[in-house]
This record gives structure tokens, sequence and C-alpha cells, in this order.
């Protein structure tokens, strides 16, 4: 017995299989992947309409085909961290890091450790809920009890006021900064 819900993905969104197919097979670069694509892409939009009907399912499906594709490229970009073993000694190239470096770089830190202690409260906490714990957007506006946008603009804030403190002319106080701040950061 049919659900209804298999008659509208039979009318409505495998009507499309040859224009989808040509569509993977322009935009993905392994053709062989390409059917497991469509695959998983059917499954997502058969769940999707499970819970409501899409009012244009021709573009609510390749809109989906998008999607999936840019969900497979990120994927693919990220580099795993797990071990790989012990490599032998004579294939690994060994980077010795010079006291300027090592010193430079312990500066550099110092340098952004202060600039982010001089955020407004608020503002640090998006900051580093968002781009050091890694949450979403959501759940960050969630935790804090704003909006989304509000997120939005702190993290703008934030991030130019970071970029400026760090890559702006390193004797100029941040907007909110007491003279002696800016005194305290030239003894650095």
């Amino acid at each position: 017995m049919r659900r209804p819900l298999d008659d509208w993905f039979v009318q409505e969104i495998l009507v499309h299989e040859a224009a989808l197919m040509r569509f993977l097979l322009r935009q993905w670069p392994q053709r062989d992947e390409c059917a497991d694509l469509r695959q998983e892409l059917y499954a997502r939009v058969y769940e999707a309409a499970g819970k409501s009907l899409p009012s244009q399912p021709r573009a609510f499906l390749f809109a989906s085909a998008r999607h999936l594709l840019a969900d497979r490229v990120r994927r693919a970009k990220v580099v795993s961290i797990e071990p790989m073993g012990d490599l032998p000694l004579s294939h690994v190239l060994i980077d010795e890091v010079s006291p300027e470096r090592w010193a430079g770089g312990r500066q550099a830190l110092r340098h952004l450790a202060a600039a982010f202690d001089r955020l407004p409260d608020r503002c640090r906490e998006v900051v580093w809920l968002r781009r050091v714990d890694g949450l979403a957007q959501k759940e960050v506006a969630q935790r804090l009890g704003v909006t989304e946008k509000t997120v939005e603009k702190h993290i703008a804030k934030g991030m130019r006021m970071l970029a400026d403190a760090l890559y702006g002319e390193p004797d100029a106080p941040l907007a909110q900064d007491p003279p002696e701040a800016a005194d305290v950061r030239q003894a650095d």
C-alpha cells in the first residue's frame, strides 16, 4: 500500500531525475559517485517532505542538491587529526623553531590576549563561544538569551576590534581603552 508521500515523491521529485543527474554530473568531479549522491539526496528530500511538503518541489530538489554538494566539499576539506601511527624518523621533516620565531609567536599571542581582554564583556563572550568553543550562532543566541542578529553584530564588532588591534596601528588604543591602557601596551 503506497502512502500519499510516496505518490508525491514519484510525481514531484522522480520526474526530475534526468535533469538532476545532468546537474550532478556537471557539478561533481567524481562521476562514479553521482548515483550515490542522487540516492542520498532522495533520502534527504523524502525525509524533509515527511515533515512538510515543499511548495516548489523542483526548486527544493535542486537547492538540496547544492547543499549536499557543499556538505561533501566541506567534509573533504576537513583534515583528520587522528594519529597516523609511528612514522619512521627518516620521513619526518624537522623544522626547528628559532628563538626569534618562538619569541615572536609568544609576543603575538600576548598581543592577541590583551586585545581580546579589552573587548566589551558581552562581545568577548560571544566571540569566545563562536570562535573558540565553536558553537553555532543559534546555540550562542540560545545560551546567552539573545537573538541571532545580536550574535552576528557582536561577532562583527569583536572581529573588527581584534583586527584593528592586531593589524591596525600598533600604538593606537581601542575605542573604549582608557589612556593608561595605551601606555601599558607601549611598554610591551
